[in-house]
């Protein structure tokens, strides 16, 4: 069993100033029809810095080459020294095909913490919107607010079953706008959209964290500058691209 990373790995991590661990697989199982909710163990408050942050998974595609998946760390429990990750699966990709047969006891080489959005420290109210590639990364910032606060999320569902949920500290005023994608295409932003428009903007200082799709969350900025958010308001982050694999970085592809 190797308890050191690949070369690779230690190579990134010094040039991120990050982190580089073996890491072992402990448990997956389905959360949705989309979402697998995967447990790793080994150095889990190291590798997952605050809320918001994420890992870089090493694995192999389809042509036996090593590339790199980024995920949202959704919880972390540091008594047991375990972080878990929401993945989606309803797609075949080197992340949905690990996370669905990777066996108990198995390696995986982990790269963290990645990440520049973090919770807004002053904001009074704080948004978070996208498909359901957000839902680790959002559940774990907002659980993160002290109270008393508020938090929003509108989140694109391709299933039913897709609208997961989970607790907050009673001192969080928490308001789901769970928008069902129907026909549309995941690059189409009306459905969230319709969902922005539902949501009537308090009167406090508040954050927005854009989590998803590239084209939909560059129209989802837009629509919330339209309506006064400023630039230092809202954090975004595209998790991938409809048409384009990741690059074997993590990462999705840049430009139009």
């Amino acid at each position: 069993m190797p308890t050191t990373p690949h070369d690779s790995s230690l190579e990134l991590a010094a040039r991120l100033d990050s982190h580089a661990r073996v890491c072992q697989f402990v448990s997956s199982r389905p959360l949705s029809s989309s979402i697998h909710e995967v447990v790793l163990a080994g150095q889990a408050a190291l590798l997952c810095g605050v809320p918001g942050n994420d890992v870089m998974v090493q694995l192999t595609n389809p042509a036996d080459k090593l590339v790199r998946r980024r995920y949202s760390v959704h919880g972390v429990d540091e008594e047991l020294d375990q972080f878990t990750l929401w993945i989606t699966t309803a797609h075949e990709g080197p992340g949905s095909v690990w996370a669905r047969n990777a066996r108990p006891g198995d390696d995986v080489d982990i790269v963290g913490p990645r990440g520049k959005i973090v919770l807004d420290p002053e904001a009074d109210w704080h948004l978070f919107m996208g498909d359901i590639t957000c839902l680790g990364s959002a559940y774990r910032m907002g659980q993160s607010i002290e109270a008393p606060g508020q938090v929003v999320f509108i989140v694109e569902t391709d299933h039913a079953d897709d609208a997961l949920t989970t607790s907050f500290d009673e001192g969080i005023a928490v308001t789901g706008i769970f928008v069902d994608r129907g026909v549309r295409s995941k690059d189409d932003p009306a459905g969230l959209l319709s969902g922005l428009s539902a949501f009537a903007f308090p009167p406090e200082r508040g954050h927005a964290y854009l989590f998803g799709e590239f084209h939909v969350m560059r129209a989802l900025r837009v629509a919330l500058l339209d309506r006064g958010l400023d630039d230092e308001s809202i954090s975004m982050k595209a998790f991938w691209r409809v048409g384009r694999n990741n690059a074997d970085h993590g990462e999705p592809e840049k430009g139009d």
